[in-house]
């Protein structure tokens, strides 16, 4: 079933462990050559700030130069537009990132590793915890997603305080029980002592019904964390303006 937004949150509800159980962007783009020179990503920070440049022109002018067959500005707009800002930003690692997007591996090194650094002081100034304890704030919390060209799951690992402790991008591309293995969901929970994780995942074509793999995926990861002692306490898909959740329609099943 769709959930509308709208909908009273039913809350997550851990469970107790402590018995063990046996596409092509047509638009022509300006070359940074042929821009004028307020308009150019440098300079532009140079005169105006690193606030007065867009996203794009931030990740541009990261990256310095482009390809042979790839000019910067047009590849920095494609990895935004393609990978999505808030995935991007929680990307950690740089081959997944250099194959889903077709660049170069020295290039998404760049990018995963400036975001770490501004990860790594943003945790260290932030002072207010995120807590998530329904579907609807989970929705609102991955809904960027929804913006996504490619398929994406993506992990939210919380504490026993329904804390999010880590946010990370798990897989890229069609999400099937043969491609996502528990271990690639769990092992982050266990290297920073989650207790539960709530996995989201977007369909670009804008239908937001679990397919027949959905349900073979959640139905594994919920079998594997028992064994582990971490719940898994939802799986969402999200489209462009709406969700579900596949937990919710187990439940009604």
């Amino acid at each position: 079933m769709t959930m509308a937004i709208t909908m009273t949150p039913q809350p997550y509800m851990l469970q107790e462990h402590d018995i063990i159980h046996s596409e092509n962007n047509d638009r022509y783009i300006l070359r940074v050559r042929d821009l004028p020179s307020e308009d150019k990503p440098r300079e532009k920070l140079t005169a105006f700030g690193p606030k007065n440049l867009s996203m794009a022109e931030l990740v541009a002018t990261l990256l310095g130069t482009g390809t042979r067959k790839e000019e910067v500005m047009k590849m920095a707009q494609r990895i935004v537009q393609e990978y999505g800002e808030k995935a991007l930003i929680y990307e950690t690692q740089p081959r997944r990132l250099a194959e889903a997007l077709d660049i170069p591996f020295s290039k998404a090194c760049q990018i995963v590793a400036s975001f770490e650094l501004g990860r790594r002081f943003f945790e260290k100034r932030s002072g207010r915890p995120l807590f998530i304890r329904t579907a609807k704030q989970a929705y609102y919390y991955f809904q960027s997603m929804s913006e996504g060209k490619k398929e994406q799951l993506r992990g939210l690992y919380l504490s026993s305080r329904y804390e999010v402790i880590h946010d990370e991008v798990i897989s890229v591309g069609s999400l099937t029980a043969n491609i996502v293995h528990p271990r690639e969901v769990f092992q982050p929970a266990i290297e920073r002592g989650a207790v539960a994780v709530i996995i989201a995942h977007n369909h670009p074509s804008g239908n937001v019904q679990p397919t027949t793999d959905d349900m073979a995926v959640t139905n594994q990861l919920v079998a594997a964390g028992r064994l582990l002692g971490i719940d898994l306490l939802d799986h969402l898909i999200i489209t462009r303006g709406k969700f579900i959740s596949i937990m919710e329609v187990k439940t009604n099943e």
